[in-house]
């Protein structure tokens, strides 16, 4: 080994002695890669975390069978609209009161009207205001009604009345607990007709299971629930499934659709009763 050579040796060695190290290689050989694998064979994985629910949100948890029965039971004692409305703040069945919702959204229009129109759930705008279709969805609505001649002829409200979190589509069992105060509404408003507006509203109000471009445009007839029963004086009313103004906001060209919708709607509204 040149004299060199030797003296780079030295300062390595010295520079790994200086590091703390006192050994080039253990006294037995070891296999990394076996070693691993068994540390990573050792290890399990930890058990998906259980979602936190507080003790108070569980006791609020409502019995979908018990809401819905308590549910008939306070709407059917509403004799008016103002019952109806602090009957619906009052309840606690439907799940969304307790999913962030500042306060119950009922209606807003005529109690007379000739036309009920329904929607799928409030949002934000409406959730802040305690009104129905207050926001962007809800300015294009007016400015639809006003140009079909309909300002001061609706009522309008929704299928559930809190806003789902996120602005979800309400679920069938939250459209179902609230569904007694819906028709009660219906009943105190005596309509000729209701507007179905979005597919979520058509499907649970006339249950069924077709989507709203399949819908709209077309006729059906809602009946009202234990019709025949001797339980309701609410007949079977016509009804008309539309697209939900907020999709015209997104899709601008469906916006003929809802116009022709509407104007098929204004027609058969406007015709002399018999």
């Amino acid at each position: 080994m040149s004299s060199a050579l030797s003296s780079n040796v030295e300062s390595l060695l010295a520079f790994w002695a200086e590091a703390g190290v006192d050994a080039s290689y253990a006294e037995a050989p070891i296999d990394r890669l076996a070693e691993g694998a068994a540390r990573l064979k050792a290890k399990t994985p930890a058990p998906p975390p259980t979602p936190l629910r507080s003790s108070a949100t569980a006791a609020r948890a409502p019995d979908i069978g018990a809401a819905l029965t308590e549910a008939r039971a306070a709407a059917a004692a509403a004799e008016d609209l103002e019952a109806l409305a602090a009957a619906i703040a009052a309840f606690d069945g439907c799940p969304l009161k307790f999913e962030g919702a500042k306060q119950s959204v009922f209606f807003r229009g005529v109690p007379d009207a000739a036309l009920v129109i329904i929607g799928e759930g409030p949002g934000a705008d409406e959730d802040q205001q305690g009104a129905p279709f207050v926001g962007r969805a809800g300015k294009l609505l007016d400015r639809m009604l006003a140009a079909a001649g309909l300002t001061g002829r609706v009522f309008i409200t929704n299928t559930v009345f809190w806003r789902p979190p996120g602005n979800r589509t309400p679920t069938p069992t939250e459209q179902a607990v609230c569904a007694p105060f819906l028709q009660r509404a219906i009943e105190l408003v005596n309509p000729r007709m209701l507007m179905l507006a979005g597919g979520a509203s058509a499907k649970s109000v006339l249950k069924r299971e077709e989507g709203i471009l399949s819908l709209r445009g077309r006729w059906f007839e809602w009946t009202p629930e234990n019709f025949g029963e001797g339980e309701s004086a609410l007949q079977p009313l016509p009804a008309l499934p539309t697209l939900h103004p907020a999709f015209l906001l997104r899709q601008s060209a469906a916006k003929k659709k809802a116009w022709a919708d509407l104007l098929l709607l204004t027609e058969r509204l406007d015709r002399p009763e018999r």
